[in-house]
């Protein structure tokens, strides 16, 4: 952090320490908009944002992301979808918040089931499996519900997402993350869909494995009860912003279970009840390496 930017960052401290005074100016939107871009650029995760956002002004954040998502698609990249973050109540509670929060996807994040995904596109990656809807109608209403979700879906997916922080440590409250796009990395899609009616969604359940091993396990009840209901609040806020969803678009609908760190190349497999498997193979240098030391595909662990 500059000597400018510790300075303004003591000042705008000292008048409150949750948020700044005054609304977030264009100057300091394009100060958080530029640290990111240079900690993505350079691979050297960077200092917090909220020294310039406060650490409760969701708007400011959100004018951030924005600002960040312009500026890639105004290079070349296309939207393609959003994500939905903190639908874990554990995590909420981390960071002081009571609802998710959302990113937007870009072409240039997706990979098809066991793509190798090239590590060092990544700083401080994770891995957490969700499910994925394929919109086949918008989504536009500031009211939308379960129902509404389930009529818009043309199908949906077993998906990974990798999670990343542009910032140090992911020392991160809630402004940081979504200002830095919702800690969006990129996501791996299945390659078999479903209807949304063939699938329990609440009771279906999820076993992440890593070269034989079982990292995590979860549940579509884990994801605000049903990802459907996550989907649902992510159409009501995303509309109330003035970008509704749209038919196509890719949801991912957030975490079934915890997350897991990305320690080196190798692969991880998640097993969707219902869903089937979605694989993510991570390669190094060297290219690819033996990714699934885990039981025969059709079998559960």
């Amino acid at each position: 952090m500059s000597d400018t930017d510790a300075s303004r960052a003591a000042a705008r401290s000292s008048a409150d320490p949750a948020r700044a005074a005054d609304p977030l100016s264009a100057a300091d939107t394009a100060r958080a908009v530029e640290r990111l871009r240079a900690a993505e650029s350079s691979g050297r995760p960077c200092a917090p944002v909220r020294d310039l956002l406060g650490v409760t002004d969701q708007d400011a954040a959100y004018a951030v992301q924005a600002a960040g998502i312009q500026a890639r698609t105004a290079a070349g990249a296309r939207r393609v979808g959003r994500k939905i973050g903190l639908t874990s109540k554990a995590v909420q509670s981390q960071f002081g918040v009571f609802s998710p929060d959302f990113g937007v996807l870009l072409d240039d994040m997706v990979y098809t089931d066991r793509e190798p995904i090239p590590l060092d596109r990544f700083l401080q990656p994770r891995v957490e499996a969700e499910v994925a809807f394929v919109l086949g109608a918008d989504l536009d209403s500031p009211t939308a519900h379960v129902a509404d979700v389930l009529r818009a879906t043309d199908f949906v997916l077993p998906a990974l997402e990798i999670v990343d922080s542009r910032i140090a440590d992911w020392d991160i409250k809630i402004t940081d993350t979504i200002a830095d796009n919702a800690s969006s990395g990129a996501l791996v899609l299945g390659s078999t869909p479903r209807r949304v009616d063939a699938v329990d969604l609440p009771g279906m359940g999820m076993v992440l494995e890593h070269r034989g091993d079982v990292v995590s396990v979860g549940s579509g009840a884990a994801c605000l009860g049903t990802p459907a209901a996550a989907v649902a609040w992510l159409a009501r806020a995303v509309a109330r912003h003035g970008h509704p969803l749209r038919a196509g678009e890719v949801i991912l609908s957030g975490a079934l279970g915890p997350m897991v760190p990305v320690r080196g190349p190798g692969g991880y497999r998640a097993r969707l009840d219902g869903l089937g498997a979605v694989h993510a193979v991570f390669s190094g240098p060297d290219g690819p390496t033996a990714a699934f030391d885990s039981p025969q595909e059709g079998t559960r662990p």
